[in-house]
């Protein structure tokens, strides 16, 4: 049997992969910011892994000043 890939997961499981906490993701839906969802019925929320992935890359925080 083939293996499958999850492509999307929940709010739960991106705060276990990527440590960002379901109650963050929360706000930043409501403030319409932070990585693409998708809403699959009333209430469940699905993250894209590509997305997340995204939206963590376009978001480097720079913690050495490079100039001298």
């Amino acid at each position: 049997m083939e293996k499958i890939e999850k492509r999307a997961i929940t709010p739960a499981e991106v705060e276990i992969a990527y440590g960002i906490p379901k109650g963050s993701l929360a706000n930043m839906r409501w403030r319409r910011i932070g990585p693409r969802y998708f809403k699959a019925g009333a209430r469940k929320v699905l993250y894209l892994v590509s997305d997340v992935e995204a939206w963590i890359a376009r978001n480097p925080v720079q913690t050495i000043d490079l100039i001298q």
